[in-house]
């Protein structure tokens, strides 16, 4: 294989452990369709045993770059964004993993479905230690959230942009996005956590499609130490998702789409998951981060 033979893109936007994402660079290695290439762009970590790691990899498809300075997770994934030459990107987490098959089966998929702009393939969701793990969000997210479909399905327009408004049952860093339309669009810098589903509403709203797969090609890592978790109960990432559902029904309004509005407006799954971790609260004795949980669950 050679670069310019490439159809799928994996960025890793890399702060964390060396350990994870010397995981992760294996498990593309190991790749059943060769059609890949990986770039790593090291947001100025301090372990030097990154960079030494990266010196004694010899394969050609790997890319590593160190940042001279610490950006932040947004501009480095903009500039993972930038730096995309594959047809398909995926920006993938340091800590995540994509089992043998994922290449092989995206690309069939979209050999398939070129009108396809970002592509959804099964996940398998795994802790801290690779086990795999079944936790109530994520239940909640593929047995209830997950629209009922055939697979493989297209879904787009209102009817898909308010289900994840309903409840985001997509897996950011399992995405594989058509290269042209994910460039056109940009990461909005008032969200952290939630920018996946920012970017995504953008896509979709342009007219983007999403292709839905079952094949099980990914292992999504959920675990405390990720940034969202660390925001959760001190209330920070729901403050973030109440700016988003206005930014939300704001970017509706023009296009028609009433059931996005309603879904932004209820954020119904978003506030049952603010109450769920009110015992967490009283429990820290976290008054300020109470007080943000509960007025997030009253919908205000």
């Amino acid at each position: 294989m050679t670069a310019e033979r490439s159809e799928i893109g994996f960025y890793i936007p890399f702060w964390g452990s060396l350990s994870y994402l010397k995981d992760v660079v294996e498990s593309v290695l190991a790749q059943t369709d060769d059609r890949w290439t990986l770039t790593v762009v090291n947001d100025a970590h301090p372990d030097g045993d990154v960079d030494k790691y990266f010196e004694e990899l010899t394969d050609f498809r790997v890319r590593y770059i160190r940042l001279p300075e610490n950006v932040g997770i947004t501009a480095n994934f903009r500039y993972c964004v930038s730096l995309a030459v594959e047809p398909l990107v995926v920006i993938l987490g340091y800590d995540d993993l994509v089992l043998p098959r994922y290449v092989e089966t995206v690309l069939r998929a979209y050999e398939l479905h070129p009108e396809a702009t970002i592509i959804q393939p099964g996940v398998r969701v795994i802790d801290a230690a690779g086990n795999t793990a079944r936790t109530l969000v994520d239940s909640v997210k593929q047995r209830l959230l997950r629209p009922a479909a055939p697979n493989p399905v297209i879904l787009e327009g209102d009817r898909l942009a308010a289900s994840l408004m309903l409840g985001n049952w997509l897996y950011w860093p399992s995405l594989a996005f058509e290269r042209d339309s994910l460039k056109k669009q940009d990461f909005r810098d008032e969200f952290s956590v939630i920018q996946d589903l920012a970017l995504i509403l953008d896509l979709l709203i342009a007219g983007g499609r999403l292709l839905v797969i079952d094949v099980e090609v990914f292992c999504y890592r959920r675990h405390t130490g990720s940034a969202s978790a660390a925001e959760l109960v001190d209330g920070a990432r729901f403050r973030g998702e109440r700016e988003f559902f206005r930014l939300a029904i704001r970017l509706a309004e023009p296009v028609g789409w009433r059931r996005t509005r309603r879904a932004a407006r209820l954020h119904l799954t978003s506030r049952l998951h603010s109450l769920a971790l009110v015992p967490r609260a009283l429990t820290r004795g976290d008054g300020r981060g109470l007080l943000e949980l509960v007025r997030h669950t009253a919908g205000s």
